[in-house]
């Protein structure tokens, strides 16, 4: 990282980037990177390592868990937050009896080459995915890991030589750079794993339903219900009050803070640069119909 550069600002590089900016990075880049859990390529690579792909968490806890090496349950569900410790225990307890972390780490870049080729076409190996993918990469490597177990293992792994696989590589450090920055901001709120599910399922950011995938019971959900009624942040109903409202509009503002320092590194016009080169394969990525329309992240709705 460059300390020389960061913050500094002239007329033609402006160092801040709005906050407005930093989220719409995330609503780029978050595509990107969740194609990992929904591409059949990928899922092919899991198959063959011995991963039941016949629905997605076996495979989907030891693709994202295994930058962290051999990691129990119980840190895994730390790094995870909102999963409920018995679905991480389910699946993590004999991920790498089926195969090691490395193995997992070479399957998902095996499977995420396969994956973008079918989803990019040509334009995968066009100059301006190779220039999206090095302004990511900068952005990436400038992040600071401390506190943060996530994005501090998946830096940690050797960048590929192709470009497309450095973009996705990038988008991934960034957005589980921005995640446990949002973990720690929940923290602060006073949200536990299951409280920070009620309170976003109460302001409509996905159904009640969509939250069920979490792996937690109905009692222990209606239990944080009653726990964030009893703090005035919801009401009788399950609805969000005012000040439950303002709550989880801070815990975003205070994601957004937090998420802000690769891009204020990057700074404003290569921040803006990067956006625009981003919009082309995003369009891709959501108009290969691999991902949801819906899911527990709120993106768009908050």
């Amino acid at each position: 990282m460059s300390e020389g550069v960061r913050g500094v600002e002239t007329a033609n590089h402006p160092a801040v980037v709005e906050p407005g900016r930093v989220r719409q990075l995330w609503h780029l880049l978050e595509p990107l990177h969740a194609v990992l859990y929904y591409a059949p390529e990928v899922f092919e690579e899991a198959a063959a390592l011995g991963y039941d792909t016949e629905e997605r968490w076996p495979s989907y806890f030891p693709l994202r868990a295994a930058p962290l090496g051999p990691a129990g349950a119980e840190r895994v569900t730390s790094a995870f937050y909102s999963f409920s410790p018995r679905m991480v225990a389910e699946h993590i307890d004999f991920a790498w009896r089926i195969a090691s972390p490395d193995a997992v780490l070479k399957a998902r870049l095996r499977g995420m080459d396969r994956a973008y080729r079918a989803i990019f076409g040509d334009r995968a190996d066009s100059p301006e995915l190779a220039e999206a993918a090095a302004l990511a990469r900068r952005a990436a490597e400038s992040v600071a890991t401390a506190g943060r177990p996530l994005a501090a293992a998946n830096a940690e792994s050797a960048w590929p030589e192709e470009p497309h696989l450095q973009l996705w590589q990038a988008a991934t450090i960034l957005r589980e750079h921005r995640g446990d920055g949002h973990l720690a901001a929940l923290l602060v709120a006073g949200l536990d794993p299951i409280e920070s599910l009620v309170s976003f399922a109460a302001i409509g950011a996905a159904p009640v339903e969509r939250f069920e995938s979490r792996g937690w019971s109905r009692e222990e959900w209606a239990a944080a219900r009653e726990r964030l009624v009893a703090r005035g942040l919801l009401d009788d109903l399950g609805t969000a009050t005012r000040a439950g409202r303002e709550l989880r509009q801070e815990v975003e503002r205070h994601t957004d803070r937090l998420a802000a320092e690769p891009w204020q590194f990057l700074g404003r016009a290569d921040t803006d640069r990067l956006a625009d080169l981003l919009g082309e394969f995003w369009v891709a990525v959501l108009g290969s119909g691999l991902l949801p329309s819906e899911s527990t992240l709120g993106i768009g709705k908050v």
